[in-house]
């Protein structure tokens, strides 16, 4: 891929299925550390530590997944303004 792509396009293109099924263990992972961290009852701190670690790792593995693509020929000839950029908006 020689054309460089902007956050903004990352988003809007296709994600690989591999990285969608990333991005869904990714959220589930954060809702359930979010769970185990606001629990109302009393927990042990280590397992609400693990709870604050569950929802970053997710967070962090959605995040990047997102923004990951394989755009074929064919869907970058149907997007004309994805092209090479002088100025420091391109990735």
């Amino acid at each position: 891929m020689d054309k460089k792509l902007t956050v903004l396009d990352r988003v809007t293109l296709p994600t690989p299925r591999f990285f969608r099924k990333v991005r869904t263990i990714g959220a589930v992972l954060a809702a359930v550390g979010g769970v185990i961290a606001t629990a109302p009852v009393a927990l042990p701190t280590v397992v609400v530590t693990i709870g604050g670690y569950l929802v970053l790792a997710g967070s962090v593995a959605a995040a990047v997944s997102s923004v990951a693509v394989e755009p074929s020929s064919q869907e970058l000839a149907r997007r004309p303004e994805i092209v090479e950029r002088e100025d420091g908006v391109s990735l």
